[in-house]
């Protein structure tokens, strides 16, 4: 009886560490702060996964680019480094151009025009597109990041204010046009070094949405927030294609599942945050600037005319990418 007893156990152990062995551990990477909606999104989604997995994944956030920049990251996605990540359109556009279109300046009406492009068909065709031109790294969310705004240490009322001026852009070359455009001199600096580089004066400017300049704590170091809104932009969740190509039908929808609620989260706090802090900042001594957008918006929308960007060099989306866009109501 005993004998019988000692080897049920031993089965038993066998089974939970069988049972161990089998889970799969995950890395969601990403660039932003612990404290930003996106981080907080992801770690629910971490929760949700294990528990609508039953346990057979275990996903672990990566915050504040300590798995690397951004760039790194989405290299990290085909290498099978990282499994998960967050990021902008733009960079994803280096693999496949017409995706970025989605983070280029002065190209949604209104945060009703994107939200109508985050859900439309054009989105999807986008996203395919991608996962072609990467060998399977899929997109399975977008999240509102925000619109883009302007800090330095002056009033920019009109576009002849930023001639000359030396601006943090993130490394990716379309984040270029709307700064090119009016004449400043945009610098790609990685973001977790650019509080350091206004502090020391290496750059005069940065453009970040309120949330952002909020939690990476800019406007300690600007005096100014002018509200461009050049850019309605918003991050990609994608899952790489080494993770991708494992699931099972009915993971991949309950990844995408997961993923899709989390990006509708942290878009409604991003609303509610921006909002709350175009007080916030005034309060704080900061000087906010209600900047006429219209000037900004045809120094841009000259090159869309054109189809090239300030460089010489094409858009990197066909004219009916452009036209459908702009045709969503």
């Amino acid at each position: 009886m005993n004998y019988r007893i000692a080897a049920l156990a031993a089965a038993a152990a066998l089974v939970v560490s069988g049972a161990a062995f089998a889970q799969q551990k995950l890395k969601f990477a990403h660039v932003y702060e612990t404290s930003e909606p996106y981080h907080t999104a992801a770690v629910w989604a971490a929760g949700e996964v294990a528990k609508r997995t039953a346990n057979r994944y275990a996903m672990e956030v990566f915050p504040a680019s300590s798995l690397g920049k951004e760039t790194d990251i989405n290299q990290g996605l085909t290498l099978g480094t990282v499994d998960i990540i967050y990021t902008g359109q733009l960079f994803a556009g280096r693999n496949y151009g017409p995706i970025s279109i989605g983070g280029a300046p002065f190209i949604f009406r209104d945060f009703e025009h994107w939200k109508k492009f985050a859900s439309s068909k054009l989105f999807g065709e986008l996203a395919d597109g991608y996962a072609k031109a990467t060998s399977g790294n899929r997109v399975v969310a977008i999240t509102y990041y925000g619109n883009r705004q302007t800090t330095a240490n002056k009033a920019l009322n009109r576009p002849e204010d930023m001639k000359g001026l030396k601006i943090r852009v993130p490394d990716a070359p379309l984040y270029t046009l709307f700064p090119r455009a009016v004449g400043a001199n945009p610098t790609p600096i990685a973001f977790a070094e650019v509080y350091l580089a206004l502090q020391n004066k290496t750059v005069e400017a940065q453009e970040n949405p309120l949330p952002t300049i909020d939690a990476k704590k800019f406007y300690e170091v600007q005096s100014h927030i002018n509200i461009t809104a050049h850019i309605t932009d918003a991050l990609l969740t994608i899952i790489g294609a080494p993770l991708w190509n494992k699931l099972s039908a009915a993971d991949r929808r309950t990844f995408a599942a997961i993923f899709q609620e989390a990006a509708t989260r942290a878009t409604g706090e991003i609303v509610a945050v921006e909002k709350k802090l175009m007080t916030d900042f005034t309060k704080r001594g900061k000087t906010v600037v209600m900047v006429d957008r219209k000037p900004f918006m045809a120094a841009v929308q000259k090159f869309y005319a054109a189809g090239k960007l300030p460089d010489g060099g094409a858009l990197p989306w066909p004219k009916d990418v452009f036209d459908k866009l702009q045709a969503i109501k």
